[in-house]
């Protein structure tokens, strides 16, 4: 994200020393990227599918802790042991083991698969944002429209996150209709 906002930082800096315009001429308008996550069709569409990949993903991992706990608490329970062959004894214990591998590698593949969700999510919406900016500043005849975690202060007359969001629904709402009119046709 941190790369994100410099390289916005810098094409708006270079914007502005090819288009420079007299200051009273320059129009800029401001973004708010967490409204237009949490607001916009696409970014609520994108947290339901993220929540939806957590849980089926923490159900996994909560399955073999669950297992993993069952045979723990029988490895403790001395009557229990006493009652096995060595042989089982041993195996039980190389199934413990093998159960805490693959509760590692689970919570690994648990926490690799969302941080690349998130990834994917923040550059689909990061686009669409800038798609939909991009229409918006064509409209209100802006010279450049910046996120809002960029300025330290804005006046509230320069936010066009509304209008943003907006324009982002109507293309998602678009993309919706194609791809319902797609599946009927086939």
């Amino acid at each position: 994200m941190k790369k994100l906002t410099i390289a916005a930082l810098f094409l708006c800096t270079a914007f502005f020393a090819v288009h420079a315009k007299p200051e009273s001429q320059m129009e800029i308008g401001i973004v708010n990227f967490g409204n237009c996550l949490s607001d916009s069709k696409l970014g609520k569409q994108e947290q339901n599918s993220f929540e939806s990949l957590k849980k089926q993903m923490g159900a996994m991992v909560e399955e073999t802790q669950k297992e993993l706990a069952d045979l723990a608490a029988k490895m403790e329970d001395q009557e229990y042991l006493d009652g096995l062959s060595s042989e089982s004894e041993e195996a039980m214990r190389q199934k413990f083991l093998g159960l805490k591998e693959e509760l590692a590698r689970r919570q690994n593949q648990f926490y690799s698969l969302m941080n690349q969700t998130q990834m994917r999510i923040m550059q689909t919406l990061a686009q669409n944002i800038g798609e939909a900016a991009e229409k918006v500043a064509k409209e209100k005849n802006l010279s450049c429209v910046l996120n809002k975690e960029l300025c330290f202060y804005n006046a509230a007359t320069l936010d066009v996150t509304e209008h943003v969001i907006a324009e982002m629904d109507k293309h998602f709402d678009e993309i919706k209709k194609a791809a319902h009119l797609d599946a009927a046709g086939s």
